[in-house]
């Protein structure tokens, strides 16, 4: 496809760009959306009355193994070329931050450098009462933290959960500073993300947007490239840095 050679020249010139990704990155490497109907055996639950602590509290062995079926999916699948554009990208732009609403380490498997991960990392497990993270060792569903007996759970931000420490600041921070700001598959509802190309806009940042359909912050973007992260991500990098 077709670039803009304006934004091209934005890109190349760019100090400090941040790129935001959202689940539709994710879906070109075949992981269902979060919202999108369950199969199987899961057809008949709502996930988001599962993603929830009072859920965890209520039946900690149906949450965990919800979670260990997602876990599955997301270790059978393999980081696509946006995922791979965005690791060159870090490679050519001084002052590159990624943020992700994503939970399925994809973006890490591809190169990409200490991601501002939003919304927790789902390959991790953590201590539902110390926080800590944990390596699980038992067979019990779900495994006991070993050092104070409490059910161990996925380490991802659930309905009604703080996002994790520093995590929005950094990513914020970040955003007021940049140059060029990407909002990549997601579609900007989900706050506090969705804030975050605004904050960009406020700035003085140049706002894309790269998603297939239109979204609440289409109106606002600087250009709006309509497609898969997939096959204008590796087009708009080669065409900056060659």
């Amino acid at each position: 496809m077709d670039v803009s050679q304006q934004l091209v020249e934005e890109l190349r010139s760019a100090h400090k760009v941040v790129a935001l990704t959202g689940s539709g990155i994710s879906a070109e490497s075949g992981i269902p959306t979060f919202r999108e109907a369950q199969t199987g055996l899961w057809a008949r639950y709502d996930p988001q009355q599962l993603a929830t602590p009072e859920a965890f509290l209520r039946d900690p062995k149906l949450v965990w193994e919800w979670y260990e079926w997602r876990r599955k999916l997301v270790g059978e699948a393999e980081p696509n070329p946006g995922h791979r554009a965005l690791a060159d990208l870090e490679e050519h732009v001084p002052g590159f931050t990624l943020v992700t609403q994503n939970v399925d380490g994809l973006h890490g498997l591809a190169g990409s450098r200490d991601a501002i991960e939003l919304h927790g990392n789902i390959l991790r497990t953590i201590c539902s009462a110390e926080r800590i993270e944990v390596e699980p060792s038992q067979t019990e569903v779900p495994p006991i933290c070993p050092g104070c007996g409490a059910p161990l759970r996925p380490d991802v931000v659930w309905f009604g959960e703080m996002l994790p420490a520093g995590a929005m600041e950094m990513a914020s921070g970040a955003v007021r500073d940049c140059d060029v700001f990407l909002s990549i598959g997601t579609s900007s509802l989900v706050y506090p993300a969705a804030t975050l190309p605004y904050e960009a806009n406020a700035a003085g940042a140049i706002v894309v947007e790269i998603n297939p359909e239109e979204t609440p912050l289409t109106p606002q973007a600087g250009y709006t490239l309509r497609g898969r992260a997939g096959e204008i991500l590796p087009t708009l990098v080669e065409a900056a840095f060659g």
